[in-house]
């Protein structure tokens, strides 16, 4: 990207505009450059990067971009600084969003600092509170001037640009603001409003171009719902093919489990498989999907709010809505839905019973209708797709005072006073405990090689495959070494032990804590900063807060074993121990010398 930028006889009115013009235009392309990664980067933000500067005749040119793929890849920052080299002395770096900055992940800020950019424009703070203003602080005490679109730079191009950065994060603001993930209603329907004929029969109202659309959605969701109706009528697989790689997981909503014994879902080989239904509900019907592989949360009242709210505590950022009309109509009436995209076919199938996309929402007059806002039009192939948002984008506003503001003011004010301390996602107060968190640490591979293992999760599911005498399993175990993320790598060996039991190691079930710990032990003491924060922790009661893995995590209702937490207290003993006795030694030492 080229913007020319040569002198004229402007006023400096002019000259501010065109400024102006550069850093909305610059922030817009990060953004761009950051929805690369929608669908893979999941729960976490998507980060862009693009740094400028002014050549020898004038022009404002690109030296350098980047984009996150995924948690635990090289931050998009560094990917710019490393492109641009010597060009980022005296250059500005264009952020969509201010990057993530505490105790153990400062790389983003440390990559712009080091290579000696002066000036950096980001488009909106971070949704998180205990990270907002964090990144855009650090910066600032290095001397890097640094404005905030909106805050302070201002002008239409600005808003637009603005706009940009809000929708490439708009899963993440509207889950941080709203507690849920962001809930995208998708349907397809004739140009009279109905989804299928009155026989039920809706194999195809959209075009194939269409179809193709849908699939780039799943690819950009976490997971797909539809309601019993829908697997009973179509027999759905909800793939993303055609769509990308990333395989969103499929969950049907179902009260009563009358569901057929036979379906695409239940094969989860590919991607996961999990039913919502009511306490109770058919329990020999929910041991068969268990041993398919289908998992099966109960919940003590279905409905959508629940489901979301539960969805959000696994670390859900964005759901894809493409149920019947029925569930739509709950879905809507919940409040959870965000934004709409509606097919419109270009054909007429009438019918009296003939479905319609959203089902009765007890609204008598047309005042009550609900409006979409931000209403998009664009033809595919034939259809005419809608979209729009029910609710806007939120706008999360620095809030002050802040919980350190507060606690400088009264330090008494602590935001961790439990004595319980909960942590799950890399991005939480106390994400850096997560075996998910990118901290390399050397340790043995297979071949009892040190290899440099881009985290705990890596080198723990890559060790389920160790040891075993198969060319299935030894490029398991190097696929999962060379994972791009975490989550990847995590994907990756799960998948693998779906498919295929027998590569596991025989022994794995009475030795995966211990892989886990070794793994911990190195890692912690690798990283001295780490080590604080666990010893910082003594007293406490450490929980990983899955809410659904009953073995490492604690459970939706404490029922999980915990056994994540307790390794870590486990290694925050022999540590406080190792502190105490070194103390002893070196308390003896000086008093032998007094």
């Amino acid at each position: 990207m080229k913007v020319s930028s040569s002198p004229t006889s402007s006023s400096s009115s002019k000259t501010s505009s065109l400024s102006l013009a550069f850093d909305a235009a610059y922030t817009k392309r990060a953004a761009e450059l950051a929805d690369k990664s929608a669908g893979f980067t999941a729960p976490h933000p998507n980060f862009g990067c693009v740094i400028a500067t002014e050549s020898a005749d004038g022009e404002k040119v690109v030296v350098g971009e980047g984009y996150l793929y995924a948690q635990g890849t090289t931050p998009a920052e560094l990917q710019a600084v490393e492109a641009a080299g010597e060009r980022c002395r005296g250059a500005t770096a264009y952020l969509n969003m201010e990057p993530s900055h505490c105790l153990v992940d400062q790389s983003a800020v440390s990559a712009l600092v080091q290579a000696g950019v002066a000036r950096v424009v980001i488009g909106i703070r971070h949704p998180l509170h205990h990270l907002r203003g964090k990144a855009i602080g650090a910066f600032r005490s290095e001397g890097l001037v640094v404005d905030v679109l909106g805050e302070d730079l201002h002008c239409k191009t600005v808003e637009e640009a603005l706009k940009s950065c809000h929708l490439v994060n708009a899963p993440l603001l509207y889950r941080a603001a709203c507690r849920v993930p962001f809930s995208v209603l998708k349907y397809a329907m004739t140009l009279d409003g109905k989804i299928a004929a009155s026989s039920g029969h809706a194999s195809w109202i959209s075009s194939k171009m269409s179809r193709s659309r849908v699939f780039e959605l799943r690819g950009r969701s976490d997971a797909v719902i539809v309601g019993g109706n829908t697997v009973r009528q179509d027999n759905p697989r909800l793939t993303a093919r055609h769509g990308g790689g990333h395989l969103p997981q499929r969950i049907v909503m179902s009260k009563s489990l009358d569901l057929p014994e036979v379906a695409n879902l239940w094969d989860v080989t590919e991607v996961p498989t999990m039913i919502a239904t009511q306490r109770g509900a058919k329990r020999s019907f929910q041991k068969f999907l268990a041993s398919k592989g289908v998992e099966v949360v109960e919940f003590e009242i279905l409905n959508p709010k629940v489901v979301m709210e539960y969805l959000h505590d696994r670390g859900c950022l964005s759901v894809l809505w493409e149920c019947g009309g029925t569930l739509a109509a709950s879905a809507l009436s919940s409040g959870i839905i965000h934004k709409v995209h509606a097919f419109v076919a270009p054909k007429i199938i009438g019918g009296k019973n003939a479905p319609s996309p959203v089902g009765e929402l007890g609204m008598v007059e047309m005042t009550q209708a609900l409006e979409l806002i931000d209403v998009h039009y664009e033809q595919v192939g034939p259809d005419m797709l809608v979209s729009g948002f029910l609710q806007p984008v939120p706008d999360l506003t620095p809030v002050i005072p802040s919980v350190d503001e507060t606690s400088a003011i009264d330090p008494t004010v602590s935001p961790y006073e439990a004595s319980i301390i909960f942590f799950y996602k890399t991005w939480d107060p106390y994400g850096a405990f997560s075996n998910f968190s990118l901290h390399p640490m050397k340790m043995p591979d297979e071949n009892g090689d040190i290899y440099m293992w881009p985290s705990v999760e890596h080198y723990y599911q890559a060790y389920k495959f160790a040891g075993i005498d198969d060319p299935t399993a030894k490029s398991c175990f190097e696929d999962i070494k060379n994972a791009k993320s975490p989550e990847e790598a995590a994907r990756l060996g799960r998948r693998m032990q779906r498919q295929r039991p027998d590569l596991v190691r025989s022994d794995w079930e009475s030795m995966k804590t211990s892989v886990m710990y070794e793994a911990l032990k190195c890692k912690f003491s690798t990283y001295p900063n780490l080590t604080s924060m666990l010893l910082s922790t003594a007293g406490s009661v450490l929980v990983e807060a899955s809410p659904h893995d009953l073995f490492w995590g604690g459970g939706r209702d404490g029922e999980g074993l915990n056994y994540l937490g307790r390794l870590l207290m486990q290694l925050r003993s022999e540590l406080l121990r190792d502190s105490n006795a070194s103390n002893t030694t070196l308390q003896k030492m000086e008093n032998e010398v007094r």
